[in-house]
């Protein structure tokens, strides 16, 4: 099977290492993770743009390295060929390996901030100390995927957190997803596949995102 797969860059040495593994051909673009900033309109806009630029001679369907993302993939279009992206609200989702996990750590840890080598590579450290956007938080989780080539982003994070008097934990990350997706293993539960022609759009439920047939008088949804 020849994917395309179009992921964030907070994702790349994870779905570089995915990849590499798959039975399939795989061709990655990735996108900057200051896409978040603009919102979800923006990131519709960008996303849309780069699957709509898919050589649909070349590939036989698109893989997102994306989430819900604060709504930024809902009224995101297939167009000649069929688009499957992991059920989750955000990529941590994609970290941890399951919707399930990352609900229960959640919910578990209130006033955690997550770093991955991504994060830490790709994205703007957190605010200073004491400003506004950190109030809520009290604790730096490391995920730690297995991609890294040493201890230096853990090393980082539990500097980070020793200044801000923050607690710190490691735990260890899942790349099942990220794999799952890039191997066309798209089982119901744990992924949406939004056929040509159809659309992505948010659901208030366990399911988090769902296809709807835009154009249809009776619009449908799976």
């Amino acid at each position: 099977m020849r994917l395309k797969a179009i992921g964030c860059e907070i994702l790349y040495r994870e779905m570089c290492a995915a990849a590499a593994r798959s039975a399939n051909q795989v061709d990655i673009e990735f996108l900057p993770k200051r896409l978040h900033d603009l919102g979800a309109a923006g990131i519709l806009r960008r996303l849309q743009a780069a699957v709509d630029a898919v050589d649909e001679s070349r590939y036989d369907a698109v893989a997102l390295g994306y989430a819900l993302c604060g709504n930024g993939t809902a009224g995101l279009e297939a167009r000649g060929l069929p688009v499957a992206l992991p059920r989750a609200h955000d990529c941590i989702t994609l970290f941890l390996g399951s919707k399930e996990r990352y609900l229960q750590y959640f919910d578990s840890h209130p006033g955690v901030y997550f770093k991955t080598s991504g994060w830490i590579e790709r994205a703007p450290d957190l605010e200073p100390l004491g400003a506004d956007p950190t109030s809520n938080y009290s604790q730096l989780t490391f995920i730690e995927m297995g991609v890294e080539p040493d201890d230096r982003f853990e090393r980082q994070t539990r500097e980070e957190a020793a200044r801000r008097g923050w607690a710190f934990e490691k735990v260890r990350g899942d790349l099942s997803l990220i794999e799952r997706l890039l191997d066309a293993r798209w089982d119901a539960e744990d992924f949406l596949v939004v056929p040509p022609g159809w659309r992505v759009v948010a659901r208030y439920d366990d399911g988090i995102i769902a296809a709807e047939e835009p154009n249809s008088q009776t619009p449908q949804r799976v």
